[in-house]
């Protein structure tokens, strides 16, 4: 059996593999086509003009169905760990479900919304995106803790601590640098006073994207152990 269709290993294995080609591949074609800037465009300019922002939304949509799949995927599973021993609380399990499907919803604003045509609407799924994630990866770094060993080894625990702490702390300055980007073009020069504002954010704005994509990769050993059925019942009249 190949290790990738060892219980759900498959649905972290693809998110992961979708989302780093998603970013990768926007960014080649808007670089190639000269629409954005070769060092660090915002992740939302590679995306801003057709025909990336096509190929943009509909693998960012993609990427959102398969995160929430595997959110969803990871509460369960949380959750049956949870039965007969209390290995963590439920509350907090479902915290981070919540969490986790705001930060798809997010996803889906920015894919559908482009920051050139409904700008206010995209920022705020953006933010919505980012600030869900990055408590996402927080709660579960925290259930991660508490479930130990059930599920967790100690190196995944670590790891998944240090890329929330990297995410977190890669946010701030994503946003607080991006205050003072005035300018509402793609293209910023070297010489202008804001380029050292805009390649901050826009740096560190990769760097949280990536923090996620590599947080999911340490669901795949986890994805192994379980598999989710869905059952019917018939309803007689």
């Amino acid at each position: 059996m190949w290790w990738f269709t060892q219980g759900l290993c498959f649905l972290p294995v693809f998110l992961v593999v979708w989302s780093s080609c998603t970013f990768i591949i926007t960014y080649l074609i808007a670089v190639f086509r000269r629409d954005v800037d070769v060092v660090f465009p915002y992740i939302s300019d590679t995306g801003a003009y057709p025909p990336e922002s096509c190929i943009f939304g509909l693998m960012t949509f993609i990427s959102a169905c398969a995160g929430g799949a595997t959110i969803y995927s990871r509460y369960k599973f949380v959750e049956k760990l949870s039965e007969g021993a209390l290995v963590t609380r439920s509350w907090l399990n479902k915290a981070a479900l919540a969490l986790g499907m705001l930060s798809c919803l997010g996803m889906c604003v920015v894919a559908t919304f482009q920051e050139t045509t409904v700008p206010e609407v995209h920022d705020t799924g953006a933010l919505l995106f980012f600030v869900s994630g990055v408590l996402y990866t927080v709660v579960q770094s925290f259930i991660s803790f508490h479930i130990y060993p059930f599920g967790s080894s100690t190196s995944v625990y670590r790891a998944r601590v240090a890329i929330a702490i990297l995410a977190a702390a890669a946010f701030f300055p994503t946003v607080i640098c991006a205050f003072f980007v005035k300018q509402n073009t793609i293209h910023i020069h070297r010489g202008d006073k804001e380029y050292a504002f805009h390649v901050a954010s826009a740096a560190c704005e990769w760097v949280v994207a990536f923090s996620f994509v590599c947080f999911f990769l340490t669901y795949i050993d986890d994805f192994k152990l379980f598999s989710l059925q869905v059952k019917t019942e018939l309803q007689e009249f």
